[in-house]
């Protein structure tokens, strides 16, 4: 929340702004973005974005490639890639129990989207167009196909790219995959209209 705040604060000088984006940025087209756990911080910071003014930017859209989930019944991609050489699931346990606010379990809000409270649904059906990615041999792809799901059920607009090649945070290790992870990215943005710069 303390990013979207200092993209505000460009937009309107407070402390000066940035040359780059005073001749470049368009702060009525402002996106989060994040991978792994930086797609369930994009999620999480959308939704509290929701009930603050950040005028006058725009959150047009959410990207979550790979977005960092978990809960405490177990998914069919969890079991299957329980030994998973990136994320296996006792380390994936334990980056949670590290993570979570002391006393509550994997399926707190913060970690297990899934079973939204009423006043969070009526933010959720708010949310922007969103861009969710995922891989079939990410031990956490059952849990972002439900999330994809689930945002859908609930009216949001949902781009889906699930690849049956790949695991979680193969684009650092693969350059095709980051190439196609940019492409995905480019064309997402450039789904809402206006023409974009090639930067």
């Amino acid at each position: 929340m303390e990013a979207v705040s200092w993209v505000r604060d460009q937009a309107v000088g407070i402390n000066g702004c940035d040359e780059w984006l005073t001749e470049l940025a368009d702060f009525s087209k402002v996106y989060l973005m994040g991978s792994s756990s930086g797609g369930n911080i994009a999620y999480n910071a959308g939704v509290r974005a929701l009930d603050l003014d950040f005028n006058p930017i725009n959150i047009v859209g959410l990207i979550m490639n790979q977005p960092f989930f978990s809960g405490v019944e177990r998914t069919e991609s969890e079991l299957r890639l329980v030994d998973d050489r990136i994320v296996p699931l006792k380390v994936n346990d334990l980056m949670w129990s590290l993570s979570l606010p002391k006393g509550c379990d994997r399926d707190h809000e913060y970690c297990n989207p899934q079973n939204p409270n009423v006043s969070l649904i009526e933010k959720i059906k708010r949310l922007p167009k969103c861009l969710i990615r995922g891989y079939s041999s990410d031990p956490m792809v059952d849990r972002q196909m439900a999330f994809a799901n689930m945002l859908e059920a609930h009216g949001v607009h949902v781009i889906k790219k699930f690849d049956d090649e790949g695991y979680h945070g193969v684009e650092i290790f693969d350059q095709q995959k980051a190439q196609i992870l940019y492409d995905d990215i480019k064309t997402f943005i450039w789904s809402f209209g206006d023409k974009m710069s090639t930067l």
